[in-house]
C-alpha cells in the first residue's frame, strides 16, 4: 500500500482533508472515522490519521472528487465547534499509529495517552536552563566508559567503527567511539586556535563591504516573524502563528517518508537535545544569510563545520557557551569572519524558536535534504537530522519559547572568544594610522617638489643668463687678451722673452694673475714674483697696466653693456701694426 500525498486545514467548524491519489480507482474508496481516527482506502493508497482533535459523524460531513487533479476533499465536522487543532502541519506526528492492539509492547513509554487531552497542562517539571552541577568524579571518563555516546540524545554508539574510511571527510574529532566528551572538547578548542588566522579576521574587519551586503539579506523567516510580532494581542495569537508557516510540497513528501517514533530521554539526554537544537540552527542561520538563501555545494560544509554538535559531537551545559563556541568558529573556519555575523545568527536564531516548532521543522528539513544531497554528510541525518525532524513535532511550544528566552537574556563579546580579537584590532588600528602618516608626509613632500622644481628652473634661466653674460665678458676679455699680447710682443726684448718663459713655466700670466686674486680674497699677503725667479719693473709695469685694463673694461661693461663701445675702445688701445 501507498501513503498519498495529504493536508489538512480547519475552520471553527470543520476539519478539511485534501488527498492526492492520481491513478486510484475511485469507483471503489472508503472512508472511516471516528474520534481521534481517520482512514482512507482506495486501491493502491491506504492512508490512516491521529487527529489532534475528536471530530463526530453527524450528517453534516461532506466529500469531493476533483478528476483532473485527482483529489479528494473531505469535510469533517468537529465535535466541539470552535475548537482549535494544533499541530495540522506536523505530519509526521499524524501519520502515528495508535498503540498497538495486538500485543503489549516491549518498551513502554509510562504515563504517555494514546490522545492528548485538549487543554491539559503537562505535569513535567519546568525545564531548568540554568548550569548543572555534578559532583567531581576522580576515575576518568575513559574507564568508566569505554565506548562513548553521541548523535540525537546520545543514543548512538559505535557507528564510526564501521565507518573509518568516511570519518575524515565527516567530522573533525578522531577516534569518537573511545573519546570521552572532556577529551572532545580540549582538542576542539586547540584546533580552532591552530586554524584561527589574524590576517583573515582583519581583512575581513576592515574590508567589510561583503559582509556587509549579506546582512542586509533577509531569510524567509524575517517576514513571518514581523507578521508574528504585528498579531501580537489578537485572541488567536496561537492559530495565527501555527498558519504563518507553510511547507512546500516537497517538504510533505519529506514528512511522509518519516517513520514516526517515540523517544525515551531523561532529564539530562532531554537537556542536551534542546541544546544541540540551538548549536544546529545558529549554524543553519549563518550559511543561510551567507548564501542569501541560494544553497550551493559548500553549504553542508558550512552547516557542520559551523556546529561542534555536528562535527565533534559536542555536549553542552549551558546556553552561553553554545554561542562562545559558535562565535569561534565562525572566526576561523568559513569565508566570511566577522563578529557581526555572530551576532547576526544569534537573533535569527531567536526569531525561529519564537515561531514555535514550525518554524524550527521547516529549518531542519532544509537541512536534511542538503545533507541527504552530499556525500557523505547524509551520515549526519542518520545521526542527528532525521531524528530531529521527528522529534520537533512533539515538543512543547512553551519549551521552545523558554528555549528563545534563555537565548535572548544571553550575550557574548568578543573578549569571550578568547582569540585575542581587541588587541588585534587595536594593534591593526595603531599601525593603519601610522601608514596614513607617513601617506600624509610624503604627499606634502610631493606637493613640494614642483615648487622648489619651479625655483630650480628659475635658478636654470637666471644661471643662463648670467652664463651667458660671463660669455660675452669672457670673449671681451679674449679680445682685450689678444690686445695685451700684441702689446707685450712689440715692446719685448731678450730679458722679456726670459721673463716672460719664467711667467709661462710657473703657470703663464694668467694664472699669476688669478693666483694673485685668489690671494688677496683670502687675506694673503701677495707672494712678490721675484719668489719665482724675480722679473724686472718693466714685466711689474706691464702686469699693473693689464691689470688696470681688465678692470677698467669690467666697468664700462657692467654700466653701459654696449658690445659696440667695447669693441670701439678696444680699438683705440690697440696700436696698428
Amino acid at each position: 500500500m501507498l501513503t498519498p500525498a495529504f493536508d489538512l486545514s480547519q475552520d471553527p467548524d470543520f476539519l478539511t482533508v485534501a488527498i492526492r491519489v492520481p491513478y486510484a480507482r475511485v469507483s471503489e474508496f472508503d472512508v472511516y472515522f471516528e474520534g481521534v481516527d481517520f482512514k482512507f482506502y482506495a486501491k493502491p493508497y491506504f492512508l490512516r490519521l491521529t487527529l489532534p482533535g475528536r471530530i463526530v459523524e453527524n450528517g453534516s460531513e461532506q466529500g469531493s472528487y476533483d478528476a483532473d487533479k485527482g483529489i479528494f476533499t473531505i469535510r469533517l465536522p468537529k465535535e466541539t465547534p470552535g475548537q482549535h487543532f494544533e499541530g495540522l502541519n506536523m505530519l509526521t506526528a499524524l501519520l502515528a499509529p495508535r498503540k498497538s492492539r495486538t500485543a503489549k509492547p516491549l518498551v513502554e513509554e509510562i504515563g504517555a495517552s494514546e490522545v492528548p487531552e485538549e487543554g491539559v497542562e503537562d505535569d513535567e517539571d519546568e525545564f531548568d536552563w540554568e548550569i548543572e552541577q555534578v559532583p567531581y568524579e576522580e576515575a576518568s571518563e575513559r574507564a568508566l566508559n569505554p565506548q562513548c555516546h553521541y548523535g540525537f540524545g546520545n543514543l548512538r554508539s559505535g557507528v564510526f567503527q564501521r565507518l573509518q574510511d568516511e570519518l575524515s571527510d565527516v567530522i573533525d574529532i578522531k577516534d569518537p567511539d573511545f573519546t570521552p566528551a572532556t577529551e572532545r572538547r580540549q582538542k576542539r578548542l586547540a584546533a580552532e586556535l591552530a586554524k584561527f588566522d589574524p590576517d583573515h579576521y582583519l581583512a575581513d574587519f576592515f574590508e567589510d563591504e561583503a559582509v556587509e551586503q549579506v546582512l542586509k539579506y533577509n531569510p524567509w523567516w524575517t517576514d513571518i516573524y514581523s507578521k508574528m510580532t504585528a498579531s501580537l494581542g489578537k485572541s488567536q495569537e496561537q492559530e495565527n502563528h501555527a498558519a504563518l508557516v507553510s511547507f512546500s510540497e516537497e517538504e510533505k513528501y519529506q514528512l511522509r517518508k518519516f517513520v514516526n517514533k517515540s523517544y525515551l530521554l531523561d532529564k539530562r539526554a532531554h537537556r542536551q537535545v534542546y541544546y544541540s537544537l540551538i548549536d544546529i540552527l545558529l549554524a543553519y542561520c549563518y550559511e543561510t544569510r551567507v548564501t542569501e538563501g541560494e544553497k550551493n555545494v559548500e553549504s553542508a560544509w558550512n552547516i557542520r563545520k559551523l556546529s561542534p554538535t555536528l562535527c565533534w559531537f559536542e555536549t553542552w551545559t549551558n546556553v552561553h557557551e553554545i554561542l562562545v563556541s559558535f562565535g569561534r568558529r565562525v572566526l576561523c573556519y568559513p569565508l566570511y569572519r566577522h563578529f557581526k555575523l555572530v551576532m547576526k545568527a544569534h537573533r535569527d536564531t531567536v526569531k525561529i524558536l519564537q515561531l514555535g516548532e514550525s518554524a524550527v521543522l521547516k529549518c531542519l528539513l532544509d537541512i536534511h535534504k542538503i545533507f541527504q544531497e552530499n556525500d557523505p554528510a547524509y551520515i549526519l541525518n542518520d545521526l542527528y537530522i532525521s531524528d530531529y525532524c521527528v522529534w520537533i513535532q512533539k515538543a512543547k511550544s512553551k519549551k521552545l519559547a523558554a528555549l528563545a528566552e534563555a537565548l535572548k537574556e544571553v550575550s557574548v563579546t568578543k573578549a569571550q572568544l578568547g582569540l585575542e580579537l581587541e588587541e588585534l584590532e587595536a594593534a591593526a588600528r595603531l599601525v593603519q594610522e601610522e601608514e596614513t602618516a607617513l601617506k600624509a608626509a610624503h604627499s606634502a613632500s610631493r606637493q613640494q617638489t614642483p615648487c622648489s622644481s619651479s625655483e630650480a628652473s628659475d635658478s636654470e634661466e637666471s644661471d643662463s643668463s648670467t652664463s651667458s653674460e660671463a660669455e660675452d665678458s669672457d670673449s671681451e676679455h679674449e679680445e682685450l687678451k689678444d690686445s695685451t699680447s700684441e702689446t707685450l710682443t712689440c715692446l719685448q726684448d731678450p730679458f722679456l722673452e726670459e721673463s716672460s718663459a719664467l711667467l709661462i713655466d710657473d703657470g703663464g700670466l694668467c694664472r699669476n694673475a688669478a693666483s694673485l686674486g685668489s690671494d688677496a680674497g683670502q687675506g694673503k699677503p701677495l707672494a712678490s714674483s721675484r719668489a719665482l725667479g724675480g722679473p724686472g719693473p718693466l714685466i711689474e709695469e706691464l702686469g699693473e697696466q693689464l691689470k688696470a685694463t681688465v678692470q677698467m673694461t669690467e666697468t664700462e661693461g657692467s654700466a653701459a653693456g654696449d658690445h659696440s663701445s667695447m669693441q670701439a675702445q678696444h680699438d683705440r688701445q690697440t696700436p696698428n701694426d
